[in-house]
């Protein structure tokens, strides 16, 4: 089982996604939960690294589990999901190629989407945060 914190940034109804380096499909910000680490300490360090920020207004959204994209198949994903501000503004760093804000059925149309990813859009339209 892989275990993450992720960010469900929302700016203009559209959620962010990051795309690592070297790869095609967007992830929701945020990674992997180092040992002894707590999911919301995972969010703080991994949204400095990739996006060069920190985050306000932090409010767990809830815990998502799918199937984790691009780890072979039946390799869980269990996701601890965030809402939150930025305390600046974002830059792709490091290992990100690039973010964008999609609505869901603009992330949805892609190439390649994550299952972890659509289940937090999905989540987001239910609540009335972001478009379809």
């Amino acid at each position: 089982m892989i275990r993450t914190a992720a960010l469900a940034h929302v700016r203009d109804r559209r959620l962010i996604q990051t795309r690592p380096e070297g790869k095609d499909v967007f992830y929701m910000a945020g990674g992997k939960i180092d040992p002894g680490e707590t999911p919301l300490q995972a969010l703080h360090r991994e949204i400095e690294e990739e996006l060069g920020v920190g985050l306000s207004g932090v409010a767990e959204l809830g815990i998502f589990e799918a199937e984790a994209f691009g780890h072979g198949k039946n390799t869980p994903l269990h996701m601890t999901c965030y809402l939150a501000d930025f305390t600046g503004e974002p830059v792709a760093t490091g290992e990100i190629a690039e973010f964008r804000y999609f609505t869901v059925s603009e992330y949805a149309a892609m190439d390649q989407v994550a299952p972890g990813s659509m289940l937090v859009f999905r989540r987001l339209h239910e609540l009335d945060l972001i478009d379809w």
